[in-house]
């Protein structure tokens, strides 16, 4: 489907371009906003309902924008491209009216409170289109609040706990326009990325720490991901993948040694063994750990591989593509790292949530490969590389900011401040 970027922007995008989707009852046929023109609308003409019905609705309309955003088309697309010109369009109306207030408080605030600083949150997300202007006159922090956060923290990457806690207040106190800049800069980085990138590809969008497989222009699975941590960033690289590797050793690079390894060594001098890590010379013959000097930077010299297995810090799978940095994707034994609001803990690979799902439609085309058939060679514990009969494009990016076509304008953290240093980081620059 083609659309004309210079195309008006209708009545309707206006009211609902920057809104969650689910919040936005304008989008569902029985919405009290429906009659709303130009994203305002008369409060004394909405009518409030605190009901257990009303917050049926919410609840309803909350589960609904979830099964909207499965649907969503890919990042790097020319829908996302349309849509984000018009989210430009709305912030740049957003702030024209002024913009939204800041959310002032050191508490969390969450459902059952009552205080003014809940009525300050109401008028911010009344501000930004995430809340109904209906349900904006309250001090009490009841279920359509407790939505309307949901869905902020939803489009802004956090986990949907529908409290407002540190990280989500810093999302909510980004002026609109840091956030109209955001937009701007990554419009030019969506576009640079709006060729032909393939029928089937792999796009890891670096800033929102999330995965997406891509075929024939639909999405058919994300992953969240661990990435690079801000002094160890994962590099922009346009590749593709060419193999996978079960059960792998993992060979520690010369800098985890260095800022890592040898620290833990002077420490704990059992780590080594503790986590099956051997080290070889450079005649390959294994030697003992008590002969290193790890006061020194000997360590550096040598190979250290880590066994098979549970310990491995590769999980089961590495996803295999050529690039010049020596990253590439893996699973991991650290799950509990993927429910964090933070994600930014690699040396610039990028572990996968649920790899094998991952793993088995990459391996679809070699027509043997069945999930069950992965599962099974994952749990025999045997050292196997399978080639891919057709190697998959992927892309490592760095989109922070983009619209889709529900409405919704999602937004990610500008950790490698490549957004404020005015870095385009356009992928495929530096493959």
């Amino acid at each position: 489907m083609m659309y004309d970027r210079n195309a008006p922007v209708s009545g309707g995008f206006r009211t609902v371009m920057v809104l969650a989707a689910g919040l936005v009852a304008g989008l569902l046929a029985a919405s009290p906003m429906a009659a709303m023109a130009g994203g305002r609308g008369d409060a004394s003409e909405i009518i409030v309902d605190y009901s257990a019905s009303g917050r049926q609705q919410y609840d309803a309309t909350s589960r609904e924008l979830e099964a909207r955003l499965a649907a969503t088309p890919p990042i790097l697309s020319q829908q996302t491209i349309y849509f984000t010109q018009i989210a430009i369009k709305r912030y740049e109306d957003i702030a024209a009216a002024g913009g939204w207030p800041q959310v002032q408080t050191k508490d969390v605030l969450r459902l059952g409170n009552n205080s003014a600083t809940v009525a300050q949150l109401r008028r911010r997300l009344v501000a930004s289109g995430d809340l109904d202007p209906g349900y904006s006159l309250s001090h009490f922090f009841d279920s359509p609040l407790q939505t309307a956060v949901r869905n902020f923290q939803l489009r802004h990457g956090l986990f949907t706990d529908g409290a407002v806690g540190r990280e989500t207040l810093a999302a909510l106190n980004v002026p609109v326009e840091e956030r109209l800049k955001q937009l701007r800069t990554n419009l030019v980085r969506l576009s640079a990325m709006g060729g032909d990138l393939g029928q089937r590809y792999v796009m890891v969008n670096i800033p929102g720490a999330e995965i997406e497989a891509v075929e024939n222009g639909a999405v058919v699975t994300r992953h969240t991901a661990i990435v690079g941590k801000i002094d160890r960033p994962s590099p922009l690289v346009t590749s593709r993948i060419s193999q996978i590797n079960f059960n792998p050793f993992w060979h520690a690079p010369k800098s985890i040694v260095q800022k890592d390894i040898i620290p833990r060594m002077r420490e704990d001098p059992t780590y080594l063994s503790k986590y099956r890590i051997r080290i070889y010379d450079q005649s390959g013959n294994e030697i003992d750990p008590s002969m290193v000097n790890w006061q020194s930077e000997e360590a550096v010299d040598y190979l250290l591989r880590q066994d098979p297995g549970e310990l491995n810090s590769m999980g089961s799978i590495r996803i295999n593509f050529a690039n010049k940095h020596s990253v590439y994707l893996h699973d991991t034994p650290q799950q509990s790292l993927f429910g964090s609001n933070y994600r930014f803990h690699s040396s610039g690979c990028v572990r996968v949530h649920d790899v094998r799902k991952l793993v088995s439609w990459l391996l679809e085309p070699n027509g043997n490969w069945t999930p069950q058939i992965v599962d099974a060679t994952i749990a025999s514990g045997e050292r196997i590389d399978v080639s891919l009969s057709v190697p998959t494009p992927i892309y490592m990016t760095y989109i922070t900011a983009w619209g889709t076509p529900d409405g919704i304008v999602h937004f990610r953290p500008d950790v490698y401040n490549r957004d404020a240093a005015g870095d385009l980081a356009l992928s495929g620059q530096d493959s």
